[in-house]
């Protein structure tokens, strides 16, 4: 049996878990684009997945399908259709261990999308990590924990 993975929103109120999960995909259509705030929508099918704290807001983006939100935070987390539930892959704790491995609706790809991997890249200057080095993240950790956010004297 595969191991159990778990994902959620930024802030912790929602989270999901999954065993069974079909094919990651890249979806370029517009609504995807628009749901997600970005280029495209990454989304994997999952045959057993369901909400382990907390429940989605949804959102009727058509006829055909919903989508599922966090709605304390905003963080996309699902499309579902009568065909099934597909979980937001960034929102997953592990997102490496569902990767895309198709892509799909390629009508409505941004142009500039296949040249995105030759755009220089910059590397993390001492500014920058000392920026980084003061920041105290709200956002939930990448694992289950039991309650969130923990009690002031569990910080």
């Amino acid at each position: 049996m595969a191991d159990q993975l778990t994902g959620g929103c930024q802030c912790g109120a929602v989270r999901f878990a999954t065993k069974l999960v079909g094919r990651g995909s890249i979806c370029h259509c517009r609504m995807c684009q628009k749901a997600f705030g970005s280029f495209f929508g990454p989304l994997v099918t999952t045959h057993d997945g369901h909400w382990t704290r907390g429940e989605p807001k949804w959102f009727q983006s058509s006829d055909a399908a919903r989508r599922a939100f966090c709605g304390d935070c905003g963080t996309p987390l699902a499309y579902e259709t009568k065909f099934g539930l597909e979980l937001a892959i960034g929102a997953f704790d592990e997102p490496e261990k569902v990767p895309p491995e198709i892509q799909v609706n390629l009508s409505d790809k941004v142009g500039f999308f296949d040249g995105l991997t030759a755009l220089p890249a910059r590397g993390t200057t001492d500014e920058w990590r000392d920026f980084m080095a003061g920041i105290h993240s709200n956002q939930h950790p990448d694992h289950d924990t039991e309650a969130w956010p923990p009690k002031e004297e569990e910080i």
